[in-house]
């Protein structure tokens, strides 16, 4: 298949993965949302529910569907099983498939949970003068396990999950202020600077994405990431799952605006 520049509106976007295209999201429909995905059986669903309610900061819920629904209302005429660049498959805790559609998987009992995503930020960084490195280099951003623990919920646990993008000392601040403004895209930072605090050892050694390369004068800075619900499916082991693959996000209709406050 011919690789295709980025898609500049969401339906692109998704007509484009739909189509077997798997690449990171990030850089794509540019000014609108991106949401990360976990859908798993309906006996589960209130676990997830309650661990997003309980962990905000990485696990703010945009959406969540009907049982066997693989629609949203964060784009209706988009499809949840084929409409994302990579899928993961989990069982029992344990990864099994990363397919780029999950049509013969999708059963009567599923419900699928959208999450606010960091990628929604991005073009707000940009319009403030920020650079976003991982953008800029092509790659997927850096994502890492960290040492602190989420809340538990019912039969979910698991550490929390941060994103981290290099940013011009500088421009720290208006990154914390630009951000900050987006609490359901998971807001701002966790962290600045010291890596070893999170019990991040190696930042050329992600857990999750690529690694990026710092400039001169950059310090890294950290996200709550939507990729600790999986992190949660790895620890809790249910019998069944699908996500996203990470940096492979869902690409909805609704713009960044709508989740920017004034």
């Amino acid at each position: 298949m011919t690789m295709l520049l980025p898609a500049a509106d969401p339906a692109g976007a998704r007509a484009q993965y739909r189509d077997g295209l798997a690449v990171p999201s990030s850089g794509w429909a540019p000014g609108y949302t991106q949401a990360n995905l976990v859908v798993v059986p309906q006996d589960w669903a209130y676990d997830v529910l309650l661990f997003g309610l309980r962990n905000p900061k990485p696990v703010p819920l945009l959406d969540v569907t009907d049982a066997g629904s693989y629609r949203t209302a964060l784009a209706p005429d988009a499809d949840l099983r084929t409409d994302l660049p990579r899928y993961r498959v989990w069982r029992d805790g344990e990864l099994v498939g990363e397919p780029t559609d999950v049509v013969d998987l999708w059963r009567d009992d599923l419900v699928a949970f959208l999450i606010g995503c960091s990628f929604s930020f991005e073009t707000a960084l940009l319009d403030a003068g920020v650079p976003v490195r991982n953008i800029e280099q092509g790659r997927n951003v850096s994502m890492y396990r960290t040492n602190r623990a989420c809340r538990p919920a019912g039969r979910l646990s698991g550490p929390l999950v941060v994103s981290m993008r290099p940013v011009p000392g500088e421009l720290v601040a208006a990154a914390v202020q630009v951000t900050a403004r987006m609490p359901q895209v998971h807001g701002a930072p966790v962290h600045v600077g010291v890596p070893d605090a999170l019990g991040v050892a190696d930042l050329g050694a992600p857990d999750f994405g690529d690694p990026v390369e710092f400039a001169d004068g950059d310090v890294p800075v950290f996200w709550a990431c939507g990729v600790t619900p999986q992190a949660a499916l790895m620890a809790s082991r249910p019998p069944f799952a699908i996500t996203h693959a990470p940096g492979h996000m869902f690409v909805t209709d609704v713009p960044d605006a709508v989740y920017r406050q004034s």
